[in-house]
């Protein structure tokens, strides 16, 4: 699982918009370029001279542990973006829910957690606010409702669907709602007093109607196929298509990658269903035509020479 270490710092939402993608294509090259660099540059040490875990300490306690059907605190309170005290189990009870973790003056892995959930819902044919409720919420109590309607205002604009306003909610909370939530999700995160910086993981999740996470994806970029068969798993199979059905027959969530994998043998035994009806199909059309074929010839022997046409 990457962790991210990022400077916090106010920033316009135009300047965001303007730099998002500029920023994406900087943060896969920094990690492409550390993935391989690193241990070329490192000098060799033997397993005995190997610690234990080489990370800055402030990284040591900072991840997401997998808690899949955890219930989230759904009587926590936090504020909506009006500055309305609303309880988190609000959103739920109708429609799975994302929910996303990320505060909203955070000028880079946040936000680029948030770019690519809006880039991948926008081309999912389901609607938030319909078929699924976005809910964030922000890890940093200095947050107020204000920062949170101003994050909200240009997805929702982005989104550029009717209804997104409100299905996408941007909430901000105090230190224990907070923790509890965090907590729930085995988000650990620390703040740097000295640096003014949060260190945090970055990862959406996918919870059932009742409240209890059933999906976690990780990294910036979520793949449209794995968020949609997320979702249609956490309702039960209530929404989706047949189709969408037999894609879960074939593809299972693999909760060590945070993704949807395709199923070797589902897929031969679908292989082989689907090889079984086309011959069927092949040989009922072929029997019926040669039925037709006989039939025309026997009325034809029994109407005898004088009843043909001359």
């Amino acid at each position: 699982m990457r962790v991210f270490f990022r400077s916090e710092s106010r920033r316009g939402s135009s300047g965001r918009a303007r730099a998002a993608r500029p920023r994406r294509a900087a943060v896969r090259t920094l990690l492409f370029s550390l993935t391989f660099a690193l241990p070329a540059a490192l000098p060799a040490q033997s397993p005995e001279a190997t610690p234990r875990d080489a990370r800055p300490p402030i990284l040591r306690d900072v991840g997401i542990e997998q808690r899949l059907g955890q219930p989230l605190p759904l009587d926590a309170i936090f504020q909506d973006e009006s500055g309305r005290a609303v309880r988190l189990g609000q959103y739920f009870g109708k429609r799975p829910v994302v929910l996303v973790l990320a505060y909203y003056d955070c000028p880079m892995l946040c936000t680029e957690v948030l770019n690519g959930l809006l880039s991948s819902i926008k081309t999912l044919s389901f609607d938030v606010g319909k078929e699924f409720e976005i809910v964030t919420v922000s890890f940093n109590p200095r947050d107020r409702p204000s920062d949170a309607a101003a994050k909200k205002k240009p997805y929702v604009d982005a989104y550029h669907r009717s209804g997104a306003a409100g299905g996408w909610h941007f909430l901000t909370g105090g230190s224990g709602s907070i923790e509890r939530i965090t907590n729930a999700v085995g988000f650990r995160y620390k703040y740097d007093e000295s640096q003014g910086q949060f260190a945090h993981a970055a990862a959406i999740y996918v919870a059932t109607p009742d409240g209890k996470l059933s999906r976690y994806f990780y990294g910036i970029d979520y793949a449209p196929r794995d968020l949609r068969l997320g979702l249609i798993e956490a309702s039960q199979r209530r929404i989706g298509t047949p189709v969408d059905q037999i894609l879960l027959y074939c593809f299972h969530y693999d909760p060590k990658v945070g993704r949807y994998g395709a199923v070797v043998m589902n897929m031969v035994r679908m292989g082989g269903v689907a090889a079984v009806l086309i011959l069927s199909t092949f040989l009922t059309i072929m029997w019926r035509r040669d039925r037709r074929r006989d039939a025309k010839i026997l009325v034809r022997r029994e109407a005898g020479p004088e009843d043909r046409p001359s």
